[in-house]
């Protein structure tokens, strides 16, 4: 379990901007569908079960979404993976996540989350933001993101020269169904969008000067799995010393030597610790 004293350094590192929170699927555990109750998905093996009709693909399918969304873009094509990623994000009612909430009352400069859900979206819909949104597969552009701005209760879409950099980010690689809906879902869709993110053609140029030095707080993901591994290693390119820290309860052999490779300081405790404690800290 993390000491207090290192949960209260990364609380605060967070507030004044050095310490960016990266967000995983795991942080959504609890949130659930206020209709029916089930579980929202978001971690790989739910999203391919909600994805097939609650059935199982074969195993090399169940290995990871976007070989599984991949599979099935093939049969049914790429509408199918838009409309069902809109039906689970866009179209159905969830509760609030106290985290994502928790996150949002720190007002932070900025936010990576790589889920597809709209929690952060929401919690921010009180104040003016920057919202940018991966994309993939677009012709005429080598840029794969859209940039907003939210103000007055809608988002409009900017350039990158209309940024006003005094904003908080909240950056969405894999997507949003709002305010239009964008994703990174399938094998194709990751491969195009990473070749560009190593190019630098996926992130805003104001946020490649805003990120150098930074460092970073994984909550709730696992450093299993290599496609998210990409990702996030050009996400945080030109990051400090060290470049992060990664709440992860129980790490396998393999995380830990892709952390080490990294720079990323393994962490015994989950997100549910840090929220927790934190605000014990602030109510004590």
């Amino acid at each position: 379990m993390a000491s207090s004293e290192l949960i209260s350094t990364l609380r605060e590192g967070m507030r004044n901007g050095q310490i960016v929170p990266y967000l995983g699927a795991d942080t959504l555990t609890g949130v659930t569908n206020q209709e029916t109750g089930a579980a929202i998905p978001a971690d790989s093996d739910s999203l391919i079960l909600a994805m097939n009709g609650g059935k199982p693909m074969a195993p090399r399918l169940m290995y990871e979404f976007p070989r599984a969304a991949m599979n099935l873009e093939n049969k049914k094509g790429r509408k199918f993976i838009e409309r069902f990623l809109n039906t689970t994000y866009g179209e159905q009612s969830w509760t609030a996540s106290a985290f994502h909430q928790w996150i949002a009352q720190m007002n932070l400069p900025y936010v990576v989350d790589i889920n597809r859900d709209t929690q952060l979206q929401d919690f921010y819909s009180d104040r003016p933001h920057t919202l940018i949104v991966g994309v993939a597969r677009i012709a005429g552009t080598d840029y794969r993101f859209r940039i907003y701005q939210y103000y007055s209760g809608e988002y409009r879409e900017i350039t990158q020269q209309e940024v006003d950099t005094s904003l908080p980010v909240l950056f969405k690689p894999t997507g949003s169904p709002k305010p239009e809906a964008n994703y990174i879902a399938s094998d194709a869709d990751y491969v195009d969008y990473i070749t560009e993110l190593m190019g630098g053609f996926a992130i805003p140029g104001f946020l490649k000067e805003y990120r150098k030095g930074k460092q970073y707080l994984f909550c709730g993901l696992r450093m299993l799995r290599d496609t998210e591994r990409m990702v996030l290693s050009d996400i945080i390119y030109a990051a400090g010393e060290p470049a992060g820290w990664v709440l992860l309860p129980e790490p396998t052999d393999k995380e830990k030597r892709y952390c080490e490779k990294k720079n990323l300081i393994i962490v015994d405790a989950s997100w549910q610790d840090l929220m927790e404690e934190s605000l014990e800290a602030v109510a004590g």
